[in-house]
């Protein structure tokens, strides 16, 4: 019998809150499953991430697949996290708050209606604020707000303490994780895949491999050309705040064009953040921050008070069509778990339920049909 500690059913390459939450999943169903980081466990995209839990405030009426899915991990969340506190012993930071939409002008106001209609047109829930209805709900809003929207379904959770969690169910559960562990390459012999090679050089066996590494997905050496998904990273810089008076100035996620403030429930708060093509960047320019502060502060006056603990940037996966890409490729046993643009923390729930099954031997679920990698079949990969 092979050595347990170089072959298992699963390889998970990439330990961010996707890879964890597929690894654990499929850990669950009783297979032996390592996860490989390169770095920290969810040291990248998920690091970064403000944690929201969006599916009605992100829906867009062209993206149905995407919508569909969104909601479904939306509902699937308060039982993710009542599975995860229970096999980690630990709180993964959900917190079922809501969230304000708000206009701070006529154009604002405008569009607001619009997304209210659109919306409205898509079955989903939503409510109408008048300016002082809406300073009612949230007293820290300024007086000139125009207008603004509740949406009291969607949600956040805390990813640092997401991955945390993540990783003590992880290995309860009898999976492994490998930090500071970069893939050289995946070993695909006669079209399929037999498990990774390590930039050491160790071998690591697996009868399947899971690629969840965010944007280095499509660049990780081994996989056929004809297999591979096209992605693109898309930067996002954000600040961390907290207020020195404590909680309670913001007690919902406010979301304002173009950006965001999350709250976590302790004083602590994320404004973020810039949607930017600029391939692998990852610097933290004055004219970005600037902007996001003085948007919020309009909108919230007394941010202005709030202390700056960090500023950070990060990259999104993205597909061409900014949904994700799951399970099979063209390769047998090689399987995505990838390209969750803005949605990698929304998304996590249903992406390990639907890896865990096709894991597992199961069909592709219904619901990720229509986001098989063949989709992206000609499309040139690279950022």
């Amino acid at each position: 019998m092979p050595d347990r500690s170089s072959s298992f059913d699963v390889a998970v390459v990439g330990g961010g809150v996707i890879g964890l939450s597929v690894a654990w999943r499929a850990a669950q169903r009783g297979m032996s499953v390592i996860v490989l980081e390169r770095a920290e466990p969810g040291g990248g995209a998920s690091w970064v991430a403000a944690g929201m839990i969006a599916a009605i405030s992100e829906a867009r009426p062209k993206e149905q697949s995407l919508l569909r899915l969104s909601l479904e991990s939306a509902r699937a969340y308060p039982q993710f996290v009542a599975d995860l506190s229970a096999a980690s012993g630990r709180d993964p930071g959900y917190l079922a708050c809501g969230t304000l939409a708000a206009a701070r002008d006529r154009d604002e106001a405008e569009a607001l209606e619009r997304e209210l209609a659109m919306r409205a047109g898509l079955g989903l829930p939503g409510r109408r604020l008048r300016p002082s209805e809406a300073r009612r709900l949230e007293p820290g809003l300024a007086p000139t707000v125009r207008l603004a929207l509740d949406v009291p379904d969607d949600h956040v959770i805390e990813p640092h303490a997401l991955t945390s969690a993540l990783v003590q169910a992880l290995r309860a559960a009898g999976g492994e994780l490998r930090a500071g562990c970069e893939v050289a390459e995946v070993c695909v012999r006669g079209g399929r895949v037999g498990g990774v090679r390590l930039a050491s050089g160790e071998a690591v066996r697996a009868d399947q491999v899971v690629i969840a590494a965010g944007v280095w997905s499509s660049s990780i050496p081994g996989v056929p050309d004809d297999a591979r998904v096209p992605l693109r990273p898309v930067k996002g810089q954000t600040l961390r705040m907290h207020d020195p008076s404590g909680p309670g100035l913001l007690t919902r996620v406010l979301r304002m064009s173009p950006g965001y403030v999350v709250p976590r429930g302790d004083g602590r708060y994320v404004l973020g953040a810039t949607m930017e093509e600029r391939g692998f960047d990852t610097t933290i320019t004055a004219g970005a921050i600037f902007e996001q502060l003085r948007d919020a502060i309009e909108l919230v006056p007394g941010i202005s008070e709030w202390v700056i603990d960090g500023l950070v940037a990060g990259l999104r996966p993205g597909t061409p069509d900014n949904a994700p890409v799951l399970g099979p490729s063209a390769v047998e046993g090689l399987q995505w778990a990838t390209g969750h643009y803005r949605h990698g923390i929304l998304l996590a729930p249903v992406t390990a339920d639907v890896l865990a099954a096709t894991l597992a031997g199961d069909a592709l679920p219904e619901i990720a049909a229509p986001l098989r990698a063949e989709r992206f079949t000609g499309v040139a990969v690279g950022p």
